[in-house]
């Protein structure tokens, strides 16, 4: 993908009217280094609506951030309060400890297990954000988070391609798409608005050139290995020229006396002792 063009796309229009800030162009290098190292061969419409994500839930810095507030304000997360239990929290506290982080926002002890579960599987990123739940804000982490969770459907259930297809069609169509997609991460809140920043993200990674990649086949096992054998008592030279063809006379001399004298008498006609 040429990431200029990529850039070049964006830049003075409605989400970049002025450009980029060196940390919104570190945000995007990280999440398109991830994106083409491991999820390549997936459709240009799944990355195009992540990036409209993660613009929306980052307010446009395109870098890993942390729900805002003071700690009382997460008491509404706090175990046995409603949310709180949806989100699986058990000890006092989780609801601050918890609290959303990342490119999208991973919100609760129960996502931060299952995330950690997923990750540790499908990439053996061997992390554990139940322990360590700061590691949720990790850029190559949250990418991830925000990948394989909206493809797996982590968050809500719905993952994206209930809802967008791999097929070109026109922009109200993908649109509607796009709209729908919102309920992956958030119901419909602000889903016209992620869905149009969706159609310029799509509009941009089509002016870069970007086409999803067949994964490559799974290198041949290989087979099993020969068994050493013994060396020879003796290594003698091969015989060549008219040497060689006399001792294949004598050798097939000797062989044919072996074979008849091998057999029994019986087949000759003569008594047998």
């Amino acid at each position: 993908m040429n990431r200029a063009a990529f850039f070049a796309s964006l830049r003075g229009g409605a989400m970049f009217p002025h450009g980029f800030t060196q940390q919104q162009v570190d945000g995007f290098t990280n999440l398109l280094d991830v994106w083409e190292k491991h999820y390549f061969a997936d459709p240009l419409n799944l990355l195009a609506y992540n990036l409209a994500t993660a613009f929306h839930e980052t307010a446009g810095t395109m870098q890993p951030i942390r729900e805002r507030g003071p700690v009382y304000y997460f008491n509404k997360y706090e175990p046995g309060t409603k949310i709180g239990k949806v989100l699986g929290n058990t000890q006092r506290g989780d609801g601050y400890r918890f609290r959303g982080e990342g490119h999208v926002q991973n919100t609760g002890r129960r996502n931060a297990e299952f995330a950690s579960k997923r990750l540790n599987e499908v990439f053996g990123l061997n992390v554990d954000l139940v322990t360590n739940p700061e590691k949720r804000g990790d850029p190559f982490i949250s990418a991830h988070s925000l990948f394989l969770g909206n493809k797996e459907g982590w968050w809500t259930g719905k993952d994206l391609l209930d809802y967008i297809d791999d097929i070109d069609e026109d922009d109200a169509e993908d649109l509607r798409e796009f709209i729908n997609a919102r309920r992956v991460v958030n119901g419909t809140d602000k889903a016209e608005k992620i869905g149009r920043h969706a159609l310029e993200f799509e509009k941009a990674l089509k002016a870069a050139g970007y086409a999803p990649r067949a994964a490559a086949a799974p290198s041949p096992m290989p087979g099993p290995k020969p068994i050493p054998r013994p060396p020879a008592a003796e290594s003698k030279p091969v015989p060549t020229g008219t040497a060689a063809a006399a001792g294949g006379v004598i050798a097939a001399l000797a062989a044919g006396w072996a074979f008849f004298s091998n057999l029994p008498c019986q087949w000759f006609g003569l008594f047998c002792g």
